[in-house]
């Protein structure tokens, strides 16, 4: 198959719609005209995304297209625990701003959270074949619940697994922070480099998220990138790629 870029849209949820769909109606005119959209259960204890009769339509409109729907985490978040050492301070608090919800989760609570979410998904008719962590943190525990949860796929920061056909492809995201000045300076830096590594790798992976497009030079490149991978790659998704992909290397 052509080489393929998948862009995936993170913390999809009812607050975030409105940027989510400046993002796709961007996209879409620049080539992109399938994603896989990474929707949150019940983001930041808001509510029950599906729950909103609007949002829902929405996204099965945009399924009804062709886009493709992936449980993300439940809530999104993570609170902090006593006695926690300072890698798990560091990646919780500092690298992640609380969101790592399955970087240390339990197999037990792990597999409740995506049984429910993956019921609630498919009753309101939506397919769900990935399960992805917020800030690709899956822990062993909570991925061995994905598991045996039925999910086919997850992607962390550096692969995508396929569980279904047990193998995993490297190919590290290109993915942007854009919390504070000298985060954004970095990720301009740190991607444009990365894309050139990737050049040659068979998929090319871009993360993006709802504040990205609140900043012009970190959207500016997302853009130029994105054209600039299409002049020799297809946008494709996630499930799309992996049930088209026959030579997955271990």
């Amino acid at each position: 198959m052509p080489r393929a870029l998948v862009v995936s849209i993170h913390d999809v949820a009812p607050s975030t719609r409105e940027k989510t769909e400046r993002i796709l109606a961007h996209l879409a005119r620049h080539r992109v005209e399938l994603c896989t959209l990474l929707v949150v259960p019940d983001y930041h204890h808001e509510g029950r995304s599906l729950a909103d009769p609007g949002f829902r339509a929405w996204l099965q409109e945009l399924q009804a297209r062709g886009h493709e729907i992936v449980i993300h985490g439940f809530f999104h978040q993570r609170a902090r625990r006593a006695n926690e050492d300072a890698r798990a301070k560091f990646v919780t608090r500092i690298y992640t701003a609380d969101e790592g919800e399955f970087y240390d989760l339990g197999y037990d609570e792990a597999r409740r959270l995506i049984d429910e979410a993956r019921q609630d998904f498919e009753t309101h008719g939506f397919q769900t074949h990935g399960f992805i962590a917020p800030a690709w943190l899956l822990g062993a525990e909570a991925e061995r619940a994905a598991v045996d949860a039925g999910m086919s796929y997850t992607t962390t920061l550096r692969t995508v697994k396929d569980f279904a056909r047990d193998r995993t492809f490297a190919s590290q995201s290109l993915v942007y922070s854009v919390r504070s000045g000298w985060r954004r300076t970095m990720s301009l830096a740190w991607n444009r480099s990365l894309f050139r590594r990737l050049a040659n790798n068979p998929l090319l992976r871009l993360g993006i998220h709802p504040p990205d497009v609140d900043h012009p030079a970190i959207w500016d490149q997302i853009t130029a990138l994105i054209d600039e991978a299409l002049s020799s790659r297809q946008a494709i998704t996630y499930r799309d790629w992996l049930a088209a992909e026959p030579a997955l290397t271990t």
